[in-house]
């Protein structure tokens, strides 16, 4: 079993419920961690045998930086099922953080996990 971690990837999209928070985009930080058997993989050494991280990336930034959603836990959501269309990932955690949500505290997050069945 292999372990792909998308790092702080830093995007801008309407999030929240008040109403300010309706009418401009906000800073939303992204954490993936996705697990896969990575054996084919090693042996080929060929991008073919693996999970192409960078598109699944390219997949999440035009979701969220698109998406208008009043709640983190959809935002994650959303963030999950793209993760999970690849069938090769047996399971992934999607963390979402908005910087400043909090007068005193760096963000609030939220946190979902996935195992394919």
């Amino acid at each position: 079993m292999a372990t792909i971690r998308i790092t702080n990837l830093k995007l801008r999209t309407i999030i929240g419920a008040n109403d300010w928070e309706r009418d401009m985009k906000q800073d939303v930080v992204i954490n993936v961690t996705l697990d896969y058997d990575a054996t084919k993989a090693i042996r080929s050494d060929n991008l073919k045998d693996t999970v192409d991280y960078k598109v699944i990336t390219k997949k999440i930034i035009k979701a969220v930086e698109s998406s208008n959603f009043m709640l983190l836990e959809k935002l994650a959501s959303i963030v999950v099922d793209i993760v999970m269309e690849n069938p090769r990932i047996n399971n992934t955690s999607v963390r979402i953080d908005k910087p400043l949500a909090l007068r005193f505290a760096d963000s609030v997050s939220v946190e979902l996990h996935k195992k394919r069945k």
